[in-house]
């Protein structure tokens, strides 16, 4: 998990404003890529860009067309969210 702080911003900094926002909407329930472009108004085409990178850090996870947070997903955003 993220153990150290400096990663944990180093992930932040990764993600961007767009990446953080994904990863909200996510977790406020949006599942698919047209549910997450409502919650964030974010465009697809940025939307599509940032998943891979969301999955490849193990932030969230696919199954079938639905995204949903991992454990490690949930723990970053409440540490996120706690620095704010």
């Amino acid at each position: 998990m993220l153990k150290d702080k400096e990663s944990q911003e180093d992930i932040k900094y990764l993600l961007g404003n767009m990446g953080l926002e994904i990863l909200y909407a996510i977790d406020n329930g949006a599942k698919t890529l047209f549910t997450i472009k409502l919650f964030s108004g974010i465009p697809i085409s940025c939307i599509k860009g940032r998943i891979p990178v969301l999955i490849d850090l193990t932030l969230i996870k696919k199954i079938e067309d639905e995204y949903f947070l991992t454990e490690k997903g949930l723990s970053f955003k409440k540490k996120v969210e706690n620095k704010t």
